[in-house]
């Protein structure tokens, strides 16, 4: 054979690719090999800090409690921006995603019905929650003992030389044996990848309500206006809850608000202090501070300013911290003992918290909130860089990464 400059460059391109397991290119997936489930498919696979490079690799065998599901959409999280950023969980390289949403499109031989006991088959729309570990604390006999932070969750997950499919950032994920699976084909493709956030702030009121000082008619502050903020005040509005006060420092965020369900808004850029900030909660309260607080920021200073808001006897529920923000300074009498303040933490959910997010979001939309309006951007898998970006740099609300 004579060699030319051409043949040489293809020769060393595909010995390249032989050795990255992946091509240059990515393209989204080769021949179909049956039922039209291609033999490879794309990762988006976090590689280093703020690099994400989509990789193909062959979709592993599907076990006998195993299902493939073609991904149709992946919310970008504050979580997934954290590890974007910095890596505080040390997973890289890692394929990110943990709000997606799918269809399924191949079955092991076991898999009859998702965790609720509802049948499942091929075409459903399903979305995943977490998967076991060897604890007897977490199972689905006990769904309220413990929340997900003892079980695995796909798009945190290592990566495998044996599937590198564990986040729903790619065309296709595997949900293994021992994962959790609900069958959703009743909500459309924006409420499905909202499933995940909203689970958060379903829990986060579950556990604001073990106080007894979460009522029908009480005085509610939210901290925060990002994605799970808004959220919050939307599921509180489908309690019934009315007398709801937003505080946040941007002003579109807050006009947001209102359409979720906030009475009033306060926006802290417009007060210098502490003591002018927790006077104007007040004023927005007609005089009252709050009966009930949710602090839905990951800052340290907002979580030290939000016990000024609430009234003797009150209480508050922190979410704000899925990872570690740094200390927050308090005063102990003035801010908890004095006011005699019950405090409850939240963090993610349960999985009864995840099963009844479907209703939420069925009532939500059914009462008018514009909760699927919160995807503001959508980009496709291989712009997902472009996604992160602008998930960083918090412009828009909710980022989604949507398959073609």
């Amino acid at each position: 054979m004579n060699y030319n400059k051409d043949n040489i460059e293809e020769i060393v391109k595909q010995v390249l690719e032989g050795m990255r397991g992946t091509s240059a290119a990515a393209p989204a997936s080769k021949a179909p090999v049956s039922g039209g489930v291609p033999s490879t498919a794309r990762v988006a696979m976090l590689t280093g800090i703020e690099k994400i490079e989509l990789k193909n690799y062959n979709l592993p065998a599907i076990g006998d409690d195993d299902i493939l599901v073609k991904v149709e959409g992946c919310g970008v999280c504050g979580t997934d921006a954290h590890e974007y950023k910095r890596d505080p969980f040390g997973l890289i390289p890692v394929a990110l995603g943990h709000e997606g949403t799918g269809e399924i499109v191949k079955m092991g031989k076991n898999v009859t019905k998702d965790s609720a006991g509802k049948p499942l088959k091929v075409g459903d729309k399903v979305v995943s929650c977490m998967i076991f570990k060897d604890n007897p604390d977490i199972t689905m006999f006990d769904l309220n003992k413990q929340n997900v932070g003892g079980a695995d969750v796909y798009g945190l997950l290592p990566d495998e030389d044996s599937n590198h499919f564990n986040g729903w950032f790619a065309d296709y994920i595997v949900i293994r044996g021992g994962s959790t699976i609900f069958n959703v084909s009743d909500l459309d493709l924006e409420s499905r990848i909202l499933i995940e956030p909203c689970a958060v702030l379903i829990h986060a009121v579950e556990r604001a309500k073990t106080t007894g000082i979460l009522r029908f008619n009480s005085r509610v502050a939210v901290q925060g206006c990002g994605p799970i903020g808004l959220i919050c005040i939307a599921v509180l509005r489908t309690m019934g809850i009315e007398n709801i006060v937003a505080v946040d420092g941007n002003e579109q965020r807050l006009a947001f608000a209102k359409r979720m369900g906030a009475d009033k808004t306060v926006n802290f850029m417009n007060h210098k202090g502490i003591e002018a900030l927790s006077d104007a909660v007040k004023d927005a309260f007609g005089g009252y501070y709050a009966d009930f607080a949710f602090q839905c920021t990951g800052s340290p200073v907002a979580h030290a300013n939000i016990y000024k808001f609430i009234r003797n006897g009150g209480g508050l529920c922190e979410l704000g911290f899925f990872i570690n923000g740094g200390d927050a300074t308090i005063n102990p009498h003035f801010d908890i003992c004095a006011k005699e303040i019950t405090t409850v933490g939240s963090w993610v959910y349960t999985l009864r918290d995840y099963a009844t997010t479907f209703d939420f979001l069925k009532r939500a939309i059914a009462i008018g909130l514009p909760i699927k309006e919160l995807i503001t951007h959508k980009y496709p898998l291989e712009k997902i860089n472009d996604a992160f970006i602008t998930n960083v740099k918090m412009e828009g609300l909710k980022i989604a990464v949507v398959n073609k």
